[in-house]
């Protein structure tokens, strides 16, 4: 071992290494890839401290001048980097190293000027260190060891990529050590990845886990958990203590619950933030604070001083959760408790947790009341006071207080200040006892008074109450029952206190506010006797059924075939209806089934006819002026409808293939061939059947864009391709969406 270093160690106390120290500093260690596994507060964080040592230093005692770092140390917690950056500062104090650091939460540009200054060991977590090495901050290329503090818990967390992605920056010829609590199927094959042969140590052995800790189930009560944890830290009063939860809300209530019972008491969670958690933790380490409750993310590698108790007031998920909790204490030879609060409804699962982790606790109970105060007792004849030698000035107050009291009174008087200093513990309850059932309390002898108002004056029992205790010197427990009635309310008060109720109201009987009692005839009719028993419902009245009520006796022995059949009973015979008397008549077959109306004659059809003349309107009687017409709408000026002349009949712009109205037909020429005579046909104009009719369709006349009732085709665009369905994504079809262009 390099002497700077056994100098510190001596200097911390370290006269034996452990197990796991002495395997990793081993001679035929060398500088081989490790893969670790020893329980936890096994000195793990020493021992890795010590395995590198050679590899970074050789053969010399010091460092030289700070540049690139020479070895890298991953933790997966915040906590656990500051606290093995101190580790190694101490450790490595002699040989002039410089230890830096590079946490999540943490002010990034501090932590970029110390990397700029230079450094030899680097400790951080993996998210802030992938962080460095992306901008460039942070130069793996002299790194001569990595090391992986804890790897199983930081591949649980999620940082596989972010530990590869460092690995495989760092340089071929590294050396690379792993030390975790357990070796998962997930560390072996990240160590055969990333590691070259590493040596496999394991110092866990078969025997007990943590045989420096002692386990104890306590049974409690499914509603006394909190008093059993406030009694137990209590019971262990002189030490320093960590309580786990499962949950941030379960860590904010009891911190808050053991805070407000006079206990010093930090929380630690995944909530606050980092200075709140580097308080907490200082606050531990300093002694001002006592109790630490705190969540899972304590529970890997956090080295509390002097921590002897660790109670889990929620039981852990696994077996790795309840070791590493139970590993706070018992650490470097330490002895340390480890309780795990058991309700009735948690006992199978805290039974299997011990199973599976192959750990033997001793089921007992948390402790009661006579426990603590005996406990208390003991500590204060015991405290170290009592063997301080007295000053002159101790002495001479001791004499005043001699001139005024007597001993009995100066020591019932130190008792009572020492026990003011500390909370009372907790009364508890049998761990199988349920909750009792509310029992009807014995009233005893009583009388009734009746008060002058009730229910009609909004009289209520919550004001009652205090009226009679106020008014009559009355005690809650002399007063039973009150029935509020409409015009009156009902008190029952005892017999031995009714004497003095009568007597403080004086001759008038007036209470206050004019609330007058007088003695009654008793309870109000129905209502429930004192000894608990309801009255039973009043006996219901027979039901009129017509005849005996009484239910005829069966004939036994015989058969319901052979059983007298009932009397028939006599009634008058009911009246044949009508439909009884014969099928009925035939209806009458109405009206409508009468011959039909003769038809309306329907006028005969002259083609040679004129049209009837229709009646003109009565403001066409008189004429209208010359040059002059009727308007047409309602506001319109007849000079705008002047301009328009009038159109004939059979002008011009009628088709040539229809007649005019009163038009005769043309006769039908029986020669087939004079009738579909082509060069008859007038140019630009529909051939025309000589019987009047137009062959096939009118020629069509020009578009006008002034019609909306015809469709509009783009220009360029063939009325087929108009109406033809497009295909989804095909794209506007051609003209019609873009501006139109001006023409130049």
């Amino acid at each position: 071992m390099i002497s700077p270093l056994s100098e510190a160690l001596a200097e911390r106390g370290f006269d034996i290494l452990t197990p796991v120290q002495q395997a990793v500093t081993a001679p035929e260690i060398g500088s081989e890839d490790l893969l670790v596994s020893a329980q936890t507060g096994s000195g793990k964080t020493v021992g890795f401290g010590l395995a590198i040592a050679p590899t970074l230093l050789g053969d010399a005692v010091q460092f030289g001048p700070a540049a690139l770092p020479l070895a890298l140390v991953v933790a997966p917690t915040r906590e656990l980097a500051f606290q093995v950056m101190r580790e190694l500062t101490w450790l490595y104090a002699r040989t002039g190293a410089v230890v830096t650091s590079c946490v999540g939460g943490m002010d990034i540009r501090a932590e970029r000027r110390a990397l700029e200054r230079g450094a030899h060991i680097v400790v951080g977590t993996p998210g802030r260190l992938r962080d460095h090495i992306e901008r460039g901050a942070l130069d793996l290329g002299e790194i001569q060891a990595i090391v992986l503090d804890e790897a199983d818990e930081m591949l649980d967390l999620g940082f596989r990529e972010d530990l590869e992605f460092m690995l495989g920056q760092a340089p071929v010829e590294r050396r690379t050590l792993m030390f975790s609590a357990t070796v998962s199927p997930m560390i072996a094959k990240l160590a055969k990845q990333y590691q070259r042969d590493a040596k496999r140590i394991s110092t866990l052995g078969g025997g007990d886990q943590h045989a420096d800790i002692s386990y104890q189930a306590l049974r409690v009560s499914a509603s006394d958990s909190e008093h059993a944890i406030f009694n137990l830290l209590r019971f262990h009063e002189d030490q320093s203590a960590i309580v786990f939860a499962n949950t941030r809300a379960a860590v904010s209530h009891l911190t808050a619950r053991l805070a407000n019972r006079g206990l010093a008491t930090v929380s630690l969670s995944g909530e606050l933030s980092q200075s709140e958690r580097t308080h907490a933790l200082q606050a531990m380490r300093d002694g001002r604070a006592r109790v630490c409750v705190a969540t899972d993310v304590a529970a890997r590698g956090i080295d509390l001083p002097n921590l002897n108790l660790v109670i889990h007031a929620d039981l852990p998920t696994n077996t790795e959760s309840l070791l590493h909790r139970s590993g706070r204490t018992g650490r470097a030879g330490r002895k340390g408790i480890s309780a795990l609060i058991v309700p009735p409804k948690a006992v199978g699962k805290a039974e299997r947790l011990l199973k599976w982790a192959k750990i033997t606790a001793e089921w007992t109970v948390a402790p009661s009341v006579e426990d603590v105060l005996r406990k208390d007792e003991e500590r204060l004849l015991s405290d170290p006071v009592w063997s301080e030698p007295v000053t002159d000035e101790h002495a001479a107050f001791a004499q005043k207080l001699l001139g005024l009291h007597t001993p009995e009174v100066i020591a019932a008087a130190y008792l009572r200040l020492y026990q003011s200093r500390h909370a009372a513990p907790e009364e508890l309850r049998a761990p199988d006892s349920k909750p009792a059932a509310r029992e009807h309390r014995e009233f005893g002898p009583s009388r009734w008074f009746s008060l002058s108002v009730g229910r009609d004056d909004r009289a209520e029992a919550r004001w009652l109450l205090p009226l009679l205790c106020r008014a009559g010197n009355l005690e809650k427990a002399a007063i039973g029952a009150i029935r509020v009635q409409n015009n009156e309310t009902l008190v029952e008060i005892a017999e031995s206190s009714a004497a003095g109720f009568l007597g403080a109201l004086g001759p008038d009987g007036v209470l206050e506010d004019g609330v007058t009692a007088r003695p009654a005839d008793g309870p109000p009719p129905g209502d429930r006797p004192r000894d608990g028993a309801r009255p039973g419902p009043a006996p219901r009245a027979p039901r009129d059924r017509g005849f005996d009520a009484k239910p005829r006796p069966r004939e036994a022995g015989l058969a319901r075939s052979d059983r007298a059949a009932p009397p028939k009973r006599e009634d008058a015979p009911r009246p044949k209806p009508a439909y009884d008397a014969g099928p009925p008549a035939p209806r009458a077959k109405p009206a409508y089934d009468a011959a039909p109306p003769a038809p309306r004659a329907k006028p005969a059809y002259d083609p040679d006819a004129a049209p009837a003349a229709r009646p003109k309107p009565a403001f066409d009687a008189a004429p209208l002026p010359e040059g002059e017409r009727k308007p047409r709408h309602k506001g319109k000026p007849a000079a705008a409808d002047a301009k328009r002349a009038p159109r004939a009949a059979g002008a011009e712009g009628r088709s040539a293939g229809f007649k005019s109205h009163g038009a005769k037909p043309a006769p039908r020429s029986k020669d087939k061939a004079e009738r579909f005579d082509p060069a008859s046909k007038p140019a630009g104009k529909t051939w025309q059947k000589p019987d009047g009719k137009p062959k096939g369709r009118p020629a069509a006349a020009p578009a006008d864009a002034r019609d909306s009732s015809k469709r509009f085709t783009p220009p360029g665009m063939a009325k087929a391709d108009a109406r033809k369905p497009r295909k989804p994504g095909a794209g506007p079809r051609p003209g019609g969406r873009d501006a139109p262009r001006r023409g130049k």
